[in-house]
């Protein structure tokens, strides 16, 4: 069945079709997932209430602009929800910010190690990084989605920034150390 008609069929509540479209986009919305939760659990739980919100709002979609984008823009604002009501976001002067520029020696860091490096991120560092570096967000879109100042944005991005930095230096350094002996 092609998209649009599947597309319609998940308008008009057709259980089958809503099945299909989960296992069709599941993985990759659970990898998404992954990215703004504290653990699998809760990725778990914001992938079911994303699915559920996209099947609730369905009938929104105008078939313009790519329906992915319109799925994981929803499950985003779904991970990023129980947030919004915590004070995770700490406001600091703008001023003070510098870009961190983090080398990477790319035979001694993994991908895997780098994305639990950032999974391991405090979570208001870990959603305003994934927000911005891996799903290409402005400060201003982000601080929109979480109800933040853009300053605060920045901020947050800037001491992820830093915090991934010296983790990859300090694993670097060990290596290099390990390999001296």
């Amino acid at each position: 069945m092609s998209l649009e008609k599947l597309i319609r069929h998940c308008k008009n509540q057709d259980r089958e079709a809503q099945e299909q479209l989960y296992r069709l986009y599941a993985g990759k919305l659970f990898g998404l997932c992954l990215k703004y939760s504290d653990n699998q659990a809760q990725a778990e739980d914001s992938l079911q209430d994303g699915f559920l919100t996209i099947f609730a709002k369905i009938s929104q979609y105008s078939n313009q602009g790519s329906f992915e984008g319109w799925m994981k823009r929803i499950v985003i604002n779904t991970c990023l929800q129980k947030h919004r009501s915590q004070k995770l976001y700490e406001i600091t002067n703008e001023e003070n910010l510098a870009e961190e520029e983090v080398e990477i020696d790319d035979e001694s860091v993994s991908l895997d190690y780098l994305l639990n490096l950032i999974q391991s991120l405090p979570d208001r560092y870990r959603q305003v990084f994934n927000l911005y570096v891996m799903e290409g967000f402005s400060h201003k879109e982000i601080a929109k989605m979480l109800n933040i100042s853009e300053g605060t944005s920045k901020s947050n991005l800037s001491r992820a920034r830093l915090s991934l930095k010296e983790k990859i230096e300090e694993s670097q350094n060990t290596n290099n150390s390990a390999q001296s002996l």
